[in-house]
């Protein structure tokens, strides 16, 4: 059983929520962002405010909701608020779709209403175990995103991960809120057991996914250093941006609720399964090495979430998996 977050002080996560945004603001400048998007400031409003729920839930922010939202009908309407960020940012622009701001809408209200008005379990404790209403949530949330449907509310390179973390933003919402789901391990606190458990996971990886993608052409070794700035920039925009909304989604939410009905073994094999098939289009049509290759992933994935049911383990894994890929052998 994984430890709810630790309690944080407000003072301390916003300062260090700043420090990220800081970090963040000099990435973008790093590749010009500013220069290829165009009304950079409201832009980066957009993305701080998006990014918000997203730092803070990491540090007790459901549990301060959920005893502050003392009525159903206050906790389906306070998500309302996460459709100011797409406010602000295609306002100026003009650039504001209807379409988009009802799905930014609907979703986290549709969601948190479903939990609410429809609970899992229904008068009883809501149960760990996945059920229709997870299952839908889950693909109101993920589909999304897999098949790139909200691309066009944020149309510009290098904001593709804006409507990913909104969706991330919803999930979070309904899953630790109105749901709310336990053992999910979004807590960003660090600790050395995350770092310890992440790196192993990858040796075990790494000599798998080495011989396996070379035999299958999948993999290409090539040497050279990289500058520091990128590996440091790979990093931050793999962590934040790839692996902890997917280790979210497969492990904190799909793996976690298997596993409260299927066991251990098949929650670990399934939600491998599903997080390979995620990556059937990329690129497309049906890019069959890269599934099996991301289920085998996936696995090792679940291993490190498994440990202690902590996302910031398997995120640790997954992000280095992606790191290495990307500078040394895509």
């Amino acid at each position: 059983m994984s430890a709810r977050p630790k309690r944080t002080p407000l003072v301390f996560a916003s300062a260090l929520y700043t420090l990220a945004l800081v970090a963040f603001w000099f990435l973008a400048q790093h590749f010009s962002l500013s220069t290829r998007i165009g009304h950079f400031p409201s832009t980066f409003a957009a993305f701080a405010l998006i990014f918000a729920p997203f730092w803070f839930f990491g540090f007790g922010l459901a549990d301060d909701l959920r005893s502050r939202l003392t009525s159903r009908t206050t906790c389906v309407l306070t998500p309302t608020l996460l459709i100011i960020p797409y406010l602000i940012y295609a306002l100026p622009r003009g650039e504001f779709r209807w379409t988009f701001c009802l799905l930014f809408l609907a979703i986290p209200v549709g969601t948190s209403a479903l939990y609410q008005f429809l609970p899992p379990g229904g008068s009883r404790p809501a149960t760990p175990k996945i059920c229709w209403q997870d299952v839908l949530t889950l693909a109101v949330v993920g589909l999304p995103i897999e098949f790139n449907w909200l691309h066009s509310a944020f149309p510009h390179d290098g904001l593709n991960s804006l409507p990913k973390l909104l969706m991330v933003d919803a999930a979070l919402y309904a899953f630790l809120v109105a749901r709310p789901l336990e053992n999910v391990g979004y807590d960003l606190h660090p600790r050395l057991r995350d770092l310890r458990i992440g790196l192993r996971e990858l040796i075990f990886f790494a000599p798998i996914v080495i011989t396996l993608g070379i035999a299958l052409h999948f993999i290409t070794p090539h040497g050279g250093l990289r500058h520091p700035s990128a590996v440091a920039s790979a990093l931050l925009i793999t962590f934040f941006f790839v692996a902890i909304p997917e280790e979210l989604f497969f492990r904190g939410l799909l793996q976690n609720m298997l596993e409260a009905r299927l066991g251990r073994a098949r929650s670990l094999i399934i939600a491998a399964a599903v997080f390979g098939l995620s990556h059937f289009n990329k690129p497309g049509p049906f890019n069959w090495r890269y599934v099996l290759l991301a289920t085998i992933a996936g696995i090792f994935y679940g291993r490190a979430w498994r440990d202690r049911q902590r996302l910031l383990t398997s995120s640790i894994t997954h992000t280095l998996v992606d790191v290495l890929w990307i500078l040394w052998f895509r």
